[in-house]
């Protein structure tokens, strides 16, 4: 049963979603910076959150590392999910969500999601 369970499934099955917000996440420490639709947004910004304060709490860097390569794709990706926690002094609202228009198409609200740097 699915009672008090929120989280989105974003019409995909199960393993179609896990790899659709690994790719966003992947690309949001690739880039530091994602446009994506509000509902892919939100489970964007909720895994990149729960992966960041996770690998702030590990006491090694290499256990850090291991958190992020076994959610990113991409190694490039872990080396800057790895400076980013190095450089930043927050404890949270490490991401920033600003909406930016509606698509042409099906008129979907379209948000930019970005890392914050102080």
């Amino acid at each position: 049963m699915r009672h008090r369970n929120t989280k989105a499934t974003l019409n995909k099955p199960a393993d179609q979603r896990r790899a659709m917000v690994r790719n966003l996440v992947t690309s949001l420490f690739l880039y530091g910076k994602v446009q994506t639709t509000d509902a892919r947004a939100k489970a964007l910004v909720s895994e990149a959150e729960k992966l960041i304060t996770r690998a702030r709490r590990q006491p090694e860097a290499f256990n850090s590392i291991r958190a992020f390569d076994q959610v990113l794709y991409i190694e490039e990706s872990s080396r800057n999910a790895m400076k980013y926690i190095q450089e930043t002094k927050k404890t949270s609202g490490f991401t920033r969500s600003t909406k930016i228009k509606n698509r042409a198409g099906d008129s979907a609200l379209i948000v930019q999601v970005e890392l914050i740097t102080e």
